[in-house]
């Protein structure tokens, strides 16, 4: 071959190469560009797997049967003690009934002396060991019946049969107290209509249709009504409510479960989803009060300086910044150590360790420390951190009233927990297939937790609210006993 033609294949051979190595750049350059778009979205995915109860707004109900994270889990005890009592421990045990509520005292005494066997006379002992043995006794429903007797008249031959007397014919087929633990079992303890028909006849023989139930139901709605309407009255004008919402179902529609709850009384309203328009003409029609709340943007027509934003909530948002990388997990890192001196002030304070102005005063520095560190994080243009600490600097006048006013708690825990039992009848029932069926879950809810932080007795309540009679006056759910 000659040199010419040799140098000419070398050549057009290094253009081919530069061809084919121009390619897999490009083609690199395509798979790095691809990896990068993975790699965002698998730390989306991880980020969303991740989140749970202890880092995010998601209820503690959502984390699962493997609960919220390993974190979560309790850890082993550092001084190797076993489960259970430890030595010394005194225990638990069951109360005893009140003398005067035993129903049946058997006493025993002794027929000899255990030492010289002689006979013993049966002297009472003024504090006798005692053992209870309880029992229920038979559940049967009581049936009256009203037999209307056709008389013939011995006079003119007349046939007469006795008359209807409101007085003494019920105009039910079932009473009140059946009336009150129908609703009590399906307003308040998440039973099924159908469940609640089999429970009534395996455990109390009572022999009840599910169209029945839903008729004592509307009944026993109807009855409550001016209650609840109490409660409402009573939450408006109180000095702290805790508010809190959350979705509902009726009939495939998406609404709005909320909550209003203050330490004697807590409400319950199913509304349309709106927003501020809404809850302002529905649910919180008096603004009197500091609102305790999330940042929720649908509650911003409340006044800033009667608002108390839930640490809560924050807490768990600064946990979600520290599993992430880079400045998020810097500043998510010092936004939660200054939440953690806060909470651990506070609960010095509620503790009595603290005077009011002790607690201030400490908390002072901590403030000036926390506002600092979340005009840092606004500063960072970082997505998913500067814009949630821009809307927690939009309220920062309503992070610390908890610290000059009293009976205001720095979170919104009791609603949370108020709401809660609600969102499992939620989860048990579907929702609801009606406004009637809304309103007998949100009046029979109202009723019994309202009831239990007045200690009333939820049963006779609602059994006192079926059995009131045309002018008689309604049962009132803050009466002193």
């Amino acid at each position: 071959m000659e040199p010419a033609t040799e140098i000419d294949l070398l050549r057009a051979q290094a253009v081919k190469d530069k061809a084919r190595i121009a390619l897999q750049a490009d083609t690199i350059a395509a798979l790095t560009a691809k990896v990068g778009v993975l790699e965002v979205l698998v730390k989306k995915l991880v980020e969303q797997q991740s989140r749970n109860s202890t880092n995010s707004n998601l209820p503690p109900s959502s984390d699962g049967p493997g609960g919220a994270s390993p974190k979560a889990t309790k850890k082993p005890d550092k001084k190797g003690r076993k489960r259970g009592g430890q030595p010394g421990h005194k225990g638990s045990h069951r109360v005893l009934v009140a003398a005067d509520q035993v129903h049946e005292p058997i006493d025993m005494f002794p027929a000899r002396c255990d030492d010289c066997h002689e006979s013993l006379p049966k002297t009472p002992d003024p504090d006798p060991t005692r053992h209870q043995y309880i029992e229920l006794a038979p559940l049967l429903p009581h049936v009256t019946e009203f037999r209307r007797h056709e008389v013939c008249c011995p006079s003119c031959g007349y046939w007469t049969r006795a008359h209807y007397d409101d007085d003494v014919i019920p105009r039910y087929a079932f009473g009140p107290r059946v009336a009150a633990v129908v609703s009590l079992l399906t307003g308040v303890y998440h039973l099924s209509r159908r469940s609640t028909v089999r429970l009534l006849q395996e455990l109390l023989g009572l022999r009840i249709s599910t169209g029945s139930v839903s008729n004592l139901e509307r009944r026993m709605s109807v009855a409550v009504e001016p209650a609840v309407d109490e409660a409402w009255a009573e939450a408006q004008s109180a000095a702290v409510k805790h508010v809190d919402g959350t979705t509902w179902l009726e009939a495939g529609m998406l609404l709005a479960l909320w909550t209003i709850a203050t330490a004697g009384v807590t409400v319950f309203k199913i509304l349309s989803n709106g927003q501020g328009d809404t809850l302002k003409t529905k649910l919180l029609t008096s603004t009197k009060g500091v609102l305790v709340s999330d940042r929720a943007s649908a509650l911003k027509f409340w006044a800033m300086h009667l608002r108390q934003i839930c640490w809560a909530h924050l807490l768990r948002k600064f946990v979600s910044f520290t599993e992430r990388d880079g400045p998020t997990r810097t500043l998510g890192r010092e936004l939660l150590d200054c939440t953690r001196v806060i909470f651990a002030y506070w609960y010095d304070f509620k503790e009595g360790r603290l005077t009011r102005e002790q607690f201030a005063a400490r908390i002072a520095p901590v403030r000036t420390d926390f506002e600092r560190t979340l005009r840092r994080a606004i500063d960072t243009d970082i997505k998913g951190l500067s814009g949630s600490c821009s809307d927690m600097w939009e309220h920062r006048e309503a992070l610390w009233t908890f610290v000059d006013v009293d009976g205001v708690e720095p979170t919104n825990n009791h609603a949370e927990r108020e709401l809660r039992a609600f969102v499992l009848w939620r989860k048990r029932s579907f929702g609801a297939q009606s406004d009637r069926g809304h309103r007998f879950a949100e009046r029979l809810m109202t009723i019994a937790h309202t009831a239990r932080k007045q200690g009333r007795d939820v049963l006779a309540f609602l059994v006192a609210c079926a059995s009131r009679v045309n002018d008689e006056p309604m049962p009132s759910l803050f009466a002193t006993a």
